[in-house]
């Protein structure tokens, strides 16, 4: 389904739905350069189907496959999004909602619930493998054995900017992409300049969830694996939000970045177990 935005643009979302529309929904949220086809957000959505809940994971601006309209693309904190598509399900009649993220959606789903007054139908949220604190996790990513991340998604990245100059052309210098080479050169040349923001470290202080958690008044589960290569020690706050009411953190010994593949595999990973769990045990 396509439907419009406050600002003439446009988001994708693909859809599970059973007949009966009294079901909850659950809505998925993907990770950088990612999109409602990856199998973590396609697995979350499968689970939660199976388990007799709708759900509807949507892609950012960019991330269908279309270029989208606007000058403007998606980044870790453009919430106003997020808020259009759980508009749009409370006006299909959805009257409880379960918010899931991954990564980059993780860290756009707590900040939307610790700055808004969020509806109540939105009951539940589940995060995995968050970069909560954004400086600090694109430094981590500079490191070498990051590398292949850090070239993969720049080269994504690259291939939209420049498809978006063509229909901005006036608005868009190409000639920054000599300067680019890790992910901060690109938030700092392009993400933080197309959405306000005076550099990447303005970008990531304003949009890190870190700061946002206080806030939020819904049972939320974060999980981040210890061995997350993504992720830096900053984005382990264990004390922090062990003082939380709302908020909690979990940190299994594996799961990598967005992965939680068991040995025992069998076509439900450990994510989706224990995301199921925690929306049973709180919705």
């Amino acid at each position: 389904e396509r439907i419009g935005t406050a600002d003439n643009d446009f988001l994708d979302l693909d859809w599970l739905k059973h007949v009966d529309s009294n079901k909850p929904l659950v809505i998925v949220s993907h990770g950088l350069e990612g999109d409602s086809g990856r199998q973590y957000a396609k697995g979350m959505a499968s689970a939660a189907f199976e388990a007799g809940y709708d759900a509807l994971s949507w892609n950012f601006r960019s991330c269908s496959g279309e270029i989208n309209k606007q000058l403007r693309f998606y980044h870790s904190g453009a919430t106003d999004d997020l808020q259009t598509v759980v508009n749009h399900a409370i006006g299909l009649g959805y009257q409880s909602i379960v918010l899931t993220g991954f990564s980059l959606g993780g860290n756009l789903t707590l900040k939307y619930l610790g700055e808004n007054s969020v509806a109540n139908c939105v009951k539940v949220a589940i995060t995995f493998s968050v970069p909560l604190h954004l400086s600090s996790g694109s430094k981590h990513l500079e490191k070498w054995q990051n590398y292949f991340y850090t070239k993969r998604f720049n080269l994504s990245l690259i291939k939209k900017i420049k498809a978006k100059a063509k229909l901005f052309p006036d608005k868009i210098n190409l000639a920054l992409i000599k300067n680019i080479a890790t992910l901060k050169d690109f938030d700092d040349c392009f993400t933080s300049k197309l959405h306000g923001f005076v550099d990447a470290e303005d970008y990531y202080s304003k949009n890190s969830s870190i700061d946002f958690l206080d806030n939020i008044n819904i049972p939320t589960l974060i999980v981040n694996a210890a061995n997350d290569p993504f992720l830096s020690k900053e984005c382990f706050p264990i004390e922090k939000i062990s003082k939380l009411k709302n908020v909690y953190f979990e940190m299994p010994k594996n799961g990598g970045h967005c992965g939680f593949y068991p040995v025992d595999y069998n076509g439900m990973n450990w994510a989706e177990k224990r995301g199921l769990e925690f929306i049973k045990e709180n919705l």
